[in-house]
């Protein structure tokens, strides 16, 4: 469930992050309390606290005093938004690297990308 090589509370944060880009939780809903998410998980509550703190430093959630952490509007744009940008900065040029590598070309890529998977058992 958790990995060793990051900590728990960026594990868990990231677990959430992706809820939001899946649509599992969208603007307004509300997320599980921390007590609850460190009862499930067997969390320390200050982890899972400092999870949701990160989320609340970058605007994602809201704190509503009393009631609890709530996915903000806007949210997932700001999310798409730089995760496309650490994808582009990050990701892309050792793909393009091993793309050129391979000798591959965009058509080729494009053919396989929509091309359907074999069914496991069938007959090529």
């Amino acid at each position: 469930m958790w990995n060793d090589k990051t900590p728990i509370y960026r594990q868990l944060k990231e677990r959430v992050i992706g809820m939001m880009l899946d649509g599992a939780l969208k603007p307004g809903d509300a997320l599980p309390s921390v007590r609850q998410v460190a009862a499930d998980f067997q969390l320390n509550p200050i982890t899972v606290s400092k999870a949701y703190q990160e989320l609340v430093d970058e605007t994602l959630v809201e704190k509503r005093r009393g009631i609890g952490m709530y996915v903000t509007e806007g949210a997932v744009e700001k999310l798409l938004a730089s995760e496309r940008e650490r994808f582009v900065r990050e990701e892309w040029p050792a793909m393009v690297e091993r793309i050129r590598r391979l000798g591959l070309d965009v058509e080729q890529l494009l053919r396989a990308s929509v091309a359907e998977p074999a069914v496991p058992g069938s007959a090529s």
